[in-house]
């Protein structure tokens, strides 16, 4: 008896447990959105790639600054020439030094060097062009990330609306539940006093059973609901969440007088992406030019650790052109002409398709318009059907399968509707999405 007791008193406060760590949370779509663009993932990825992208394109600054370098070498040498070069660079050389007998053998000697190197680009052609193709590159990325944040937008709706529906659609099933249980009541009474058979009350119960499983679904839905939301916000609580305002159709006739625009980023950064492709091909023809660039440095000699008895610079430039690569420079130009072509293409591509996806959309934009006054008018009619059937089952005047069919459709349609509000609203977000 004792460990029964204490069987129910585990499972009571377990289920206590559950259920206070998943309470209902109020949210509007604003809090959603708001934590959406602070803490989405998907969008943090984009921003990284931007990052990257400007990364790359920083790594350009190199074809217009200078390179600058600095190093210490220490060294003890017995060898001829580098003895003798090490004596030349500490200005220590003197008449005896070319006694052929201390050249061939001379003494060990150190020597330390400072040396400060500088290189600085004149004219590279081809990296003028790669850079423009970077920038380009970080462009379509920057563009990229609007547009991802413009999908999550799109995105939250859908499921802000999801979660809408579900709440609603339970209101809609505890209220079946509750008609569907009077009816049960007055079902029994009537078989109580002989005026309804045992197969009737089985229907009914039946019945009853459908909406409490439609129910138990439709509940899961909240969940299911609530679990993506706090996916999109990358939160990891435990709670359920509820929306703060219901699901409503509103029905925007100005959203037919819309027209696609090429102003919109994915369509930018396609462009911004093509742009690249061609700056890499003008790089790889630019590369058959020659190179120009100026370098220099400054080298302190001693025969201590950094010392600076001994000073010297070099300063020049150098013009270098490659004659030939054994065709590699050749296949590179090939293989940028065609991603150029692909690319282009692609845009060419992506326009039409945007194009027809934009059309597509507001003509299912427009069908389920038609739908939501059409399925409204549904639910009006068969919610009248219900109640004139109620009130002769009540009286005993309606056949039982009759009000069963007529609570059944009623279900149907509100369930219906709900679906269909969801369509349009969705369908007319959709569209701004298209054309942002």
């Amino acid at each position: 008896m004792q460990n029964k007791n204490l069987y129910v008193f585990t499972f009571f406060l377990f289920n206590t447990l559950i259920s206070l760590a998943q309470q209902e949370k109020l949210i509007s779509f604003e809090e959603v959105l708001n934590k959406v663009k602070e803490k989405n993932h998907a969008i943090k990825i984009s921003e990284q790639d931007f990052k990257s992208a400007k990364a790359d394109f920083n790594q350009t600054n190199s074809i217009l600054l200078p390179s600058i370098s600095i190093s210490h070498t220490g060294i003890s040498t017995t060898n001829p020439l580098m003895a003798f070069g090490s004596k030349l660079n500490q200005e220590i050389l003197t008449a005896s030094d070319f006694n052929p007998a201390l050249l061939n053998d001379p003494d060990e000697i150190q020597n330390f060097a400072t040396k400060i190197e500088i290189q600085q680009p004149l004219f590279n052609g081809d990296g003028i062009f790669m850079r423009k193709a970077a920038k380009a590159k970080m462009n379509a990325f920057e563009l990229q990330t609007e547009r991802t944040k413009e999908y999550m937008q799109l995105e939250v709706s859908k499921a802000y609306m999801q979660l809408q529906v579900a709440y609603k659609a339970v209101e809609v099933l505890e209220k079946a539940k509750e008609a569907a249980i009077e009816n049960k009541k007055i079902a029994e009474n009537s078989f109580k006093q002989g005026y309804m058979q045992r197969a009737d009350i089985l229907a009914v119960e039946l019945h009853v059973t459908e909406v409490e499983n439609q129910l138990l679904t439709v509940k899961s839905n909240v969940k299911n609901a609530s679990d993506y939301i706090q996916f999109l916000m990358g939160d990891t609580s435990e709670n359920i969440l509820k929306p703060s305002t219901e699901l409503t159709a509103n029905v925007d006739l100005t959203v037919y007088t819309i027209e696609l625009s090429e102003n919109r980023a994915d369509i930018e950064a396609m462009e911004k992406s093509a742009e690249a492709y061609a700056n890499m091909h003008k790089a790889n023809k630019m590369s058959y030019l020659p190179r120009l660039n100026a370098f220099g440095s400054y080298e302190l000699h001693d025969e201590k650790l950094f010392g600076t008895n001994a000073k010297g610079y070099l300063i020049g430039a150098q013009l270098s052109l490659t004659i030939f690569e054994g065709f590699k420079r050749i296949g590179k130009t090939q293989k940028s002409r065609a991603e150029l072509d692909k690319a282009e293409i692609s845009l060419e591509q992506y326009k039409n398709q945007s194009q027809l996806d934009f059309n597509k959309a507001k003509r299912q934009l427009k069908d389920a318009e038609n739908s939501l006054n059409l399925t409204n008018l549904a639910v009006e009619q068969s919610q009248e059907a219900l109640r004139i059937r109620t009130n002769r089952f009540k009286q005993g005047l309606e056949k039982t399968s009759d009000l069963l069919i007529s609570e059944t459709q009623y279900l149907q349609k509100q369930l219906e509707y709900l679906q269909t509000v969801f369509n349009y609203n969705f369908t007319k977000a959709y569209v701004a999405f298209l054309t942002r």
